[in-house]
């Protein structure tokens, strides 16, 4: 009898308290799914884009009344972006490739997602949706 108490004892605190509640326990996480994909540009990526393009295009060729606008130099009726972060790209928006030396600087798009060119910016794209998922504003001036 008191081995019996005792076995029962035992089970009853070895046990977690979620099988006992008849809650499944939490299983856990393989080695992949603890990979991260960085959803947003990183700042060495930024930085080594503006510096591509402020070497290629230069700065301070803007006029005055548009530079002050700080909307990459544009004129007013083109001033609006066509697409939004967070929102797929309507559709008939072409996508321009990189310029090949960015691609290198900044590196392949991870796993699902594409680089490209809207509007004179670089922005990162979910493959399939079309989501912009970011961007890198104002290079082209």
């Amino acid at each position: 009898m008191r081995r019996t108490v005792a076995v029962a004892l035992a089970l009853a605190v070895a046990l977690p308290a979620q099988a006992l509640a008849g809650k499944k326990p939490k299983e856990k996480k393989k080695a992949a799914d603890d990979a991260a994909v960085a959803v947003t540009f990183a700042p060495d990526q930024r930085e080594s884009v503006r510096v591509y393009f402020v070497e290629k295009h230069g700065r301070g060729k803007c006029p005055p009344g548009l530079a002050k606008k700080n909307n990459g130099c544009l004129p007013p009726g083109q001033a609006k972006k066509r697409y939004a972060v967070g929102r797929p790209l309507p559709p008939g928006i072409v996508v321009q490739p990189l310029p090949p030396e960015v691609s290198v600087r900044i590196g392949g798009a991870p796993a699902g997602y594409q680089y490209g060119m809207v509007d004179g910016d670089v922005v990162k794209l979910v493959v399939g949706t079309m989501l912009v998922v970011d961007a890198i504003n104002g290079l082209i001036e």
